[in-house]
């Protein structure tokens, strides 16, 4: 049975990254046209995807949470205890699931989320946009990796 837990696990996260990578491109192409147009209502639809990046992030967090740690934070900072969660070893059950260099990259994203529910879109600013824009895909391909490499753990255990 846990098993099949697991695998269950690992098919949620694999399927997640399939759409994580699609926003990924979306990101990248919407900004080119929000470059190339000088068009705000891009700028929008990239802030969105970008939002997007780190909802799929979280929803991965979210289904290690509850599956191997056996708990979901709660509360009003529970975005941020669920990464910091996961940069945590959990001994006799995981190891980190990503580093804190990467659960420190994926913080920005976590509070331009926050912003992106608080905030109009006509007040975004473009230059922190492209930051987020620029290293999106190497980030991506960061946390792909680290965890995978907890998915190969789990599959071991």
């Amino acid at each position: 049975m846990k098993d099949e837990k697991i695998q269950e696990l690992i098919t949620r996260i694999h399927q997640e990254f399939d759409e994580i990578k699609i926003v990924i491109k979306r990101i990248k192409e919407g900004w080119e046209r929000t470059r190339r147009l000088s068009d705000d209502y891009y700028l929008d639809g990239v802030a969105l995807n970008l939002h997007g990046f780190y909802m799929g992030s979280e929803q991965i967090f979210a289904n290690i949470a509850e599956s191997v740690d056996g708990y979901l934070p709660r509360g009003e900072s529970w975005h941020l205890l669920l990464l910091q969660q996961m940069m945590t070893e959990i001994p006799s059950i995981r190891p980190p699931v990503i580093t804190v260099e990467t659960g420190t990259k994926l913080d920005e994203y976590r509070r331009f989320r926050h912003m992106i529910r608080n905030v109009y879109t006509f007040n975004f600013d473009p230059v922190k946009i492209g930051k987020l824009v620029a290293d999106a895909p190497s980030l991506f391909e960061q946390l792909k990796a680290e965890v995978s490499a907890f998915t190969d753990f789990l599959e071991q255990a």
